[in-house]
């Protein structure tokens, strides 16, 4: 295996909750209210430092969509979603975005977003933006 690149972010930063590696920035969250199963999640424009994997087709709150998941690069640990395909019209602005499960990465500030009791356990999705 070569060596590893890692992009290295200035600012408000999300990073992988388990090696710190640099995910996205504040500025780049299109949404926070969207859903995983274990909480909240938010939706960026850019994400960084993620390797992803095969393409599926998932049945979600807003629609079928196709994703894959995406992956921190430093430790492997799976961080959220990458919308590919968005096969319902008023879903298509979700195409080439990602999103990152508050409860997989630590914000800008080093919190933490812990799962509750309540947290969705069926779909992954977004409530309306």
């Amino acid at each position: 295996m070569g060596r590893l690149f890692v992009v290295h972010l200035e600012g408000k930063i999300y990073s992988c909750k388990h090696c710190r590696t640099h995910l996205a920035l504040s500025e780049d969250i299109v949404s926070k209210s969207f859903h995983s199963r274990h909480g909240k999640a938010y939706l960026f424009s850019k994400v960084v430092n993620v390797s992803t994997g095969e393409k599926e087709d998932r049945q979600m709150l807003t629609g079928m969509h196709t994703v894959t998941d995406i992956f921190c690069v430093g430790c492997g640990s799976i961080v959220g979603w990458k919308y590919e395909i968005a096969h319902e019209k008023g879903q298509k602005y979700k195409e080439g975005k990602s999103v990152l499960e508050r409860y997989k990465v630590s914000g800008p500030d080093g919190s933490n977003y812990w799962v509750s009791h309540e947290a969705h356990v069926g779909g992954s999705d977004a409530d309306e933006v």
